[in-house]
């Protein structure tokens, strides 16, 4: 992209930390925007004096005003543990809020990035799942509020598009993992790890044989700014399709960490889906994009940001 003025919802989370990061390598002037309800401002503390940066605390259920070129929103909890504290909100974070930034994308003829989920696919019944499976979601169940929100947000963004000529980019992103995911926020790789780390029992929930897709965070990135910049809507499908089962994760985490922790076995939560495995065909052939880092080198990277972090 040329040099622009970019604002990232969700800035100082997980994902959108390393997005800043790229975008300001780039050369692009960068508005962070964080309600810090889940995001945390050391994930940005080394951004914080590049005067190229801004950040400001905004929770994207309100309306905003800025001077943008474009925009990246990564606003919402993306744990269960997080978005069911207050599922209320986390529905309208991801409804009202991106109404509000699309909104904002049609006064200023912004471009708008919506990170959609691979959870609008539910409880799949095929894998792997492709853009055109249409899902199998419990509108009433406890991840509804996620769920359903951000497919409510997808049919916004297109509703916008076809409606107002407001140019939208959605990609559906699946678990992505690495450095600044945050301890004890539930998901899997981050729980593994601090739970090998402290030598606590692994806590595997089911028979572990349910399977899940581990992307690393600079490929996801990658793909996320390549979609930005392509000329396709979507959705398309980030993740990585080599899909291990959950307890094949908690004995690779065992031997990286060398931990002697006991892997232990807890009930399924509800709802939780038994497969989840991107085809990435789409993304492969229109942006040239599949991961590249293998779960191995990438979980190691991990590992050492929390051995950092715990000591």
């Amino acid at each position: 992209m040329p040099t622009k003025r970019v604002l990232v919802t969700g800035g100082a989370g997980f994902l959108g930390s390393h997005l800043c990061d790229r975008l300001l390598a780039a050369g692009h002037d960068v508005l962070a925007v964080d309600n810090f309800s889940t995001g945390s401002q050391a994930n940005l503390g080394h951004l914080l004096r590049k005067p190229h940066f801004h950040l400001r605390q905004h929770d994207v259920v309100q309306p905003l005003d800025e001077d943008v070129d474009g925009i990246f929103n990564l606003a919402c909890p993306a744990s269960p543990l997080h978005y069911q504290r207050d599922p209320v909100h986390t529905t309208l974070t991801s409804v009202l809020g991106v109404h509000h930034l699309l909104e904002l994308a049609e006064r200023r003829g912004a471009r708008l990035f919506q990170a959609s989920t691979s959870e609008v696919y539910g409880d799949p019944q095929v894998t792997p799942q492709s853009e055109n499976y249409r899902g199998n979601v419990n509108p009433l169940g406890p991840r509804a509020c996620y769920d359903e929100g951000k497919r409510c947000a997808e049919t916004l963004c297109f509703a916008y598009h076809l409606q107002r000529g407001v140019a939208v980019r959605i990609a559906r992103i699946f678990n992505t993992y690495g450095p600044r995911l945050a301890p004890g926020d539930g998901r899997v790789v981050s729980n593994f790890i601090c739970q090998a780390l402290r030598g606590e029992d692994i806590t595997v929930y089911g028979s572990g044989e349910q399977t899940r897709s581990f992307c690393y965070v600079d490929d996801l990135i990658e793909g996320v700014l390549l979609l930005m910049d392509a000329d396709i809507e979507g959705p398309l499908n980030l993740g990585n399709p080599d899909c291990r089962p959950v307890l094949e994760l908690a004995e690779l985490v065992l031997r990286l960490t060398g931990s002697r922790s006991r892997i232990v076995f807890q009930a399924l939560p509800a709802d939780d889906p038994k497969m989840r495995c991107p085809d990435i065909r789409h993304a492969t052939r229109q942006l040239g994009w599949a991961p590249k880092v293998r779960l191995e080198d990438g979980l190691r990277e991990t590992i050492d940001y929390f051995r950092h972090l715990l000591h």
